[in-house]
């Protein structure tokens, strides 16, 4: 049965969120449905490959706003220009991605007989979304007919915040085709990488001090760190003070990450807090052996502690430098850990996840009483 899906999201300029509204929507559409995709931004092209059938719709509605009345007109804009967009798309299922897109959503599709699902990708607990949006969150969700999370404990947050009825759905795991599963490093290198945004929640300052108290056991290693962020300046000054001049690298941001990580001997995630960290999943999905702390959220649904990774306890820098010690000192235990870890794509895998999210729309319309394809009215 083909179904009419609209997915709306602020931007497909990059991110997790984003990685993940992709790889589902490309899934759809190889699976026969169609898929619509609004976004608030003017276009431009999406950062991820996104399927030959998709319809991609950017509705131009980013624009900043610098007093609290041009922003309340700019949000009213909004909600009637995507209102009409979603009645256009004639969908018989809608999903938003994150916060911002998740309440306009719900208040522009008030008073329509469609299904609402609404999706959230990181803790409600640890990120500020300021309180405007947090009261506007915790007015729309309940008109929401499902919360969509990748955890078990993020739903619940959600949950003992919020009353809205929700699921868990992981994210799925792909490795671009050509992408071997193996490690190429150099064998008088060693190089440990880590991948995320430059912000204070992916936690890389506490990741330099644990590297500064063990690199001079190992002068053969270095640090990578991939992708860009307003902390970059910082950290190059924190590096400069820790002495790691020379031992650290700040690659930028990469469009294809996979060669960076498949030339890597070992992988690091010090967030503070995480969703469900795909820089974690998508490492291990290259062969990698993985640490990471164990913070809210994410790590500890994807890494089986002692079996394809190794989990620390959050924010524990003296036990992160231990760890990467152990681990950098024995090749036995890093291939150990590394056979084991792209096991992550079946227990993850797009078809195992589509399969969930494809359980839901039936659900939620035969709840309805809906019968697919129809007309928005």
């Amino acid at each position: 049965m083909s179904l009419r899906v609209t997915l709306v999201i602020s931007s497909l300029w990059g991110g997790g969120a984003e990685r993940v509204l992709s790889v589902l929507a490309n899934g759809w559409a190889e699976q026969g449905h169609h898929i619509s995709i609004l976004t608030f931004d003017h276009g431009g092209g999406p950062k991820y490959p996104v399927h030959s059938s998709v319809s991609l719709f950017p509705l131009g509605l980013e624009r900043r706003s610098r007093f609290l009345a041009q922003a309340v007109l700019a949000n009213i804009r909004r909600i009637w220009v995507l209102r009409h967009a979603i009645k256009r798309s004639q969908p018989d299922i809608i999903v938003s991605f994150m916060v911002q897109a998740n309440v306009l959503t719900l208040l522009a599709t008030r008073g329509l007989n469609v299904p609402v699902i609404v999706s959230e990708r990181t803790s409600p607990r640890r990120r500020s979304i300021g309180p405007i949006w947090r009261g506007l969150r915790k007015l729309s969700y309940p008109f929401a007919d499902l919360l969509v999370c990748p955890t078990r404990s993020g739903l619940a947050g959600f949950q003992a915040m919020i009353k809205v009825q929700g699921i868990a759905i992981p994210n799925p795991v792909v490795v671009p085709t050509g992408v071997k599963c193996c490690q190429c490093a150099h064998p008088n290198s060693h190089i440990l990488v880590a991948m995320g945004r430059l912000i204070p929640e992916k936690g890389f300052d506490l990741l330099l001090e644990a590297f500064a108290l063990i690199g001079d056991r190992h002068p053969e290693w270095r640090l990578n760190i991939i992708g860009e962020g307003p902390l970059l300046s910082e950290l190059e000054e924190q590096s400069k003070t820790l002495k790691l001049e020379g031992r650290i690298r700040f690659v930028g941001k990469l469009i294809d990450p996979f060669p960076a990580l498949r030339a890597a001997d070992l992988f690091v995630l010090s967030s503070r807090f995480e969703g469900f960290p795909m820089a974690l999943a998508e490492s291990m999905a290259c062969g990698l052996p993985v640490i990471s702390f164990d913070c809210p959220e994410g790590p500890r649904d994807i890494i089986r502690d002692g079996i394809d990774g190794v989990l620390v306890p959050p924010g524990d820098v003296a036990a992160l430098a231990a760890v990467l010690d152990r681990l950098m000192s024995n090749s036995q235990e890093r291939a150990r850990l590394a056979a084991r870890a792209p096991e992550v794509t079946t227990r993850f895998s797009r078809e195992h996840i589509l399969s969930q999210w494809q359980q839901l729309f039936d659900e939620l319309l035969s709840a309805k009483g809906i019968s697919p394809v129809r007309t928005v009215v």
